[in-house]
């Protein structure tokens, strides 16, 4: 007998679990604009990042004007073509700690 129930994976994409989490620059993070985008450097761990577009500058510098990282980029005329890669993207800043968390509670 065959069936028709297809399992759901157990772990959820990391994507999505990011959407739907609020973020902030690092206290320990300046963004310095540029005519390509902005520097960004974390002066704890000394580690520089070059964002190479305005709006992506835009984005990071309101992560935390907003509920989440879907609102955000809502906000800031991200589509659906594009929402990948700046989810990659703030993936990245995540990973170097350059942006983190919002716990809840806090603004």
């Amino acid at each position: 007998m065959s069936s028709d129930v297809v399992l759901e994976p157990t772990v959820l994409d990391p994507a999505v679990l990011m959407a739907e989490q609020s973020y902030r620059l690092h206290p320990s993070v300046a963004v310095r604009p540029e005519p390509f985008g902005a520097l960004v450097y974390h002066y704890g761990n000394r580690k520089l990042v070059f964002l190479k577009s305005p709006r992506m500058v835009e984005v990071v510098k309101s992560l935390d004007q907003y509920g989440s990282v879907a609102a955000t980029l809502a906000a800031h005329g991200v589509v659906d073509a594009s929402l990948p890669r700046y989810i990659a993207a703030l993936q990245s800043l995540l990973r170097s700690d350059m942006i983190v968390p919002i716990q809840t509670g806090q603004g």
